[in-house]
């Protein structure tokens, strides 16, 4: 009588184990899934962000280009290179 019923004890036991398995199973899988769609997400910023950055240096090596900086100092700012004369030697 008593092997009956430790028989019914490890069935259910086993049955209970595959069902805790099984839950932790679909869990995991939904956590995997709810992961990759933040890491897709993600990725997706990173791709924008990347496309600005590229945007940016392009800008400012456009803005900072010596042809620029030559125009806008002599139009804008009225400067202009010194001439040969101009220079003095400081002697302490």
């Amino acid at each position: 009588m008593m092997v009956g019923r430790g028989r019914q004890y490890g069935v259910l036991l086993m049955a209970l184990a595959c069902l805790g398995s099984s839950l932790g199973v679909v869990y995991s899988s939904h956590v995997c899934r709810a992961y990759y769609a933040s890491l897709q997400s993600l990725e997706a910023q990173r791709w924008a962000l990347q496309e600005d950055y590229s945007r940016l240096l392009l800008e400012q090596s456009t803005l900072a280009s010596p042809h620029r900086v030559l125009s806008i100092a002599t139009e804008q700012l009225g400067m202009h290179l010194p001439g040969v004369g101009a220079d003095r030697v400081v002697i302490q």
